[in-house]
């Protein structure tokens, strides 16, 4: 039985489409070990082959997608250029960079899709690499609910909200999927009850409102208003599907 106040940590089994590459080689240790517990297969690329990745053929680089190391003992002129070959086959790109080198990426964005900060949570990168891939159409979209910057992924089990992991319980995690895949749409206390906390669960309405307030705090004050309250009715995720 799931214990519903627990704190979800769990790592689930991705199935990641293809190949990522990894530059420079040898990558990070701990990126290394964030490519094997998620799943990926993946391959290193050396500074002296950014210039000839391989392709199918057609154009198209062998990998789905691309984790580059803003290294300080790598050049910034053979990352830039590795990003750039690549980024001319449609394969997505996403920087470590560590906090303090962040000016690097001024006047670069033509060159990655997205990044995050160096040492990395690994459920923000997951996150993160995830949705960047199936925006790419990489996987199925069918494992990520995202609405405006919140993204979920129902494999895993991770919630991220404008890149920052949020670290729910099972039953919050539940209440925001079911919110999520329904932007738009109101839902009375007892439809909530029904649908995330099942028919036989015999809490009050009461419970609802206990778990949008502390979801609405872990959100924090810049994004609490994604959860809206409709006086007398209920909850909404996202703004009705009659406004713009």
């Amino acid at each position: 039985m799931v214990d519903p106040d627990r704190t979800v940590l769990d790592r689930g089994r991705d199935r990641p489409a293809g190949v990522l590459a990894a530059f420079p080689d040898p990558p990070p240790a701990e990126l290394v070990r964030f490519f094997d517990l998620e799943g990926y297969r993946w391959k290193s690329v050396s500074a002296d082959a950014v210039d000839q990745p391989p392709t199918d053929g057609g154009g198209r680089t062998l990998w789905d997608g691309a984790v580059v190391v803003v290294d300080e003992e790598i050049g910034l002129d053979t990352v830039w250029r590795f990003c750039g070959h690549i980024r001319t086959s449609e394969t997505p790109v996403l920087l470590l960079v560590g906090g303090g080198r962040l000016d690097v990426l001024t006047d670069r964005h033509d060159y990655f899709d997205d990044f995050v900060v160096h040492p990395f949570n690994p459920h923000e990168l997951a996150a993160r690499l995830a949705l960047l891939l199936a925006r790419a159409g990489k996987t199925d979209r069918s494992d990520l609910i995202s609405y405006g910057p919140l993204a979920l992924n129902i494999e895993t089990y991770q919630a991220v909200l404008d890149g920052r992991h949020l670290d729910l319980t099972y039953m919050e995690y539940e209440l925001l999927r079911f919110l999520a895949s329904n932007p738009g749409q109101v839902f009375t206390r007892e439809t909530l009850l029904n649908r995330v906390w099942g028919y036989e669960y015999y809490g009050g309405a009461r419970t609802v409102d206990v778990h949008v307030r502390r979801l609405r705090a872990k959100m924090g004050q810049d994004y609490s208003s994604l959860i809206s309250t409709i006086r007398g009715v209920g909850y909404r995720l996202g703004q009705s599907r009659w406004q713009s």
